[in-house]
């Protein structure tokens, strides 16, 4: 049995039909168009699409042309400097009340805490705990390409009109040191038109609801042309179908890839990328306070040194501070170096005041710690605390 075509608004074909089953008449029995798949074009450009441009041979559609590393420097590297003259590294111990007036602010805050033993507890013994944290920070900037595309609506075409500059060489806006952020932008001398690839630059696709015929099944009589018995359905006049609501019974849609316009605007897309990159030593202490209390605090900065590239912290009383600054600065000045371009550098020491407070509630000794400029108060023993229950 042969199918006839379905021809739709301005003649274009859009599906087959059995003719057994073709309206002849209003009276006539139900249309069926069997919808056939829609055609599903390409997600991304194929690679024909891309012009080869010089510098740019790697650079591909959505998945980018990976981090560009940097030129060799035309100028002679500045080469880092001792840093400033080293403080003196001793902590001072805070006072009594100070570490009391801690105390009873943590047990107010929590409410299953009666406050008695922080008000009350005896004060026998604080201990103060030298902890310092080193930082290295090496703020970064690199490079990365891809192909992208766009409809075309009259933008500037200049692809070929001279050689594009090199992925290093286009000009970016000036970061601000040690924050985050990133630019993105046109390679000049890349863009080219192209005819859409999706709808092979026809600017409309077949509707995927009706799979191009310009209507459905009538979800009244499933098709039928009738209701009950004899009775001709009203929804479809007894046809079987009715018109697509997606595609108003037209078939087809615009595209969604070049928004109707038919061509495309290819482009190399620039991302640059200026990344903080961030790595603390903290030197290991022995109060008996867990090392990740220490990362929601501050501490007080007793050295700051910020350069091109830093120098190795010379003269600092702790050598397990020392051994981990020469180790993160050379891993850093390695690592980052290779795929990335080192704008600054900083390196910095901070004081994190500890004290271990031990204290009596009825005749019982306790401790708890206070810690940091923000003076935090852990005291995973508290004495007097009772189960609360939320209605």
């Amino acid at each position: 049995m042969e199918y006839q075509p379905i021809v739709g608004e301005g003649n274009r074909t859009y599906g087959m039909a059995n003719p057994g089953y073709m309206l002849a008449a209003e009276g006539g029995p139900a249309l069926f168009a069997p919808p056939a798949a829609a055609p599903q074009g390409p997600s991304a450009p194929p690679a024909s699409m891309f012009d080869s441009m010089p510098g740019y041979e790697g650079t591909v559609a959505g998945g980018g042309g990976g981090f560009l590393p940097p030129p060799m420097p035309a100028f002679p590297v500045p080469q880092p400097e001792p840093g400033p003259a080293q403080p003196s590294w001793n902590i001072p111990s805070i006072s009594e009340d100070t570490a009391r007036a801690a105390f009873v602010l943590f047990a107010s805050s929590k409410c299953c805490y009666n406050s008695g033993p922080a008000k009350d507890g005896v004060i026998t013994r604080m201990d103060a705990f030298n902890t310092y944290r080193y930082r290295l920070e090496t703020f970064t900037e690199s490079r990365s390409t891809e192909w992208s595309h766009e409809p075309y609506r009259g933008q500037p075409v200049d692809a070929f009109a001279q050689p594009p500059p090199g992925p290093w060489d286009v000009h970016a806006k000036a970061p601000t040191f040690f924050v985050d952020d990133q630019q993105i932008m046109k390679v000049p001398y890349t863009s080219s038109t192209k005819p859409c690839h999706v709808c092979v630059g026809m600017g409309r696709r077949p509707c995927k609801d009706c799979a191009g015929a310009g209507n459905k099944v009538c979800w009244v009589c499933n098709g039928s042309g009738f209701r009950h018995g004899e009775d001709r359905c009203h929804h479809c006049s007894g046809r079987g179908r009715e018109n697509c609501n997606r595609c108003q019974g037209k078939g087809s849609m615009q595209c969604e890839t070049c928004h109707g316009q038919q061509q495309l605007l290819l482009y190399i897309n620039l991302t640059v990328k200026w990344t903080n990159n961030s790595e603390n030593y903290v030197v290991e202490q022995s109060s008996g306070l867990q090392a990740e209390n220490l990362s929601k605090v501050s501490g007080k900065e007793l050295f700051r040194d910020t350069q091109y590239l830093v120098y190795p912290l010379v003269g600092f009383p702790d050598p397990t501070v020392v051994n981990a600054a020469q180790r993160l600065v050379h891993d850093h000045q390695g690592k980052y170096s290779r795929t990335s371009r080192i704008l600054q550098q900083r390196q910095t020491i901070e004081l994190i005041p500890v004290t271990k407070v031990t204290y009596s509630w009825k005749g019982k000794s306790h401790i708890y710690f206070v810690y940091g400029n923000e003076f935090t108060v852990n005291a995973d023993d508290y004495p007097a605390t009772c189960c609360c229950t939320v209605m």
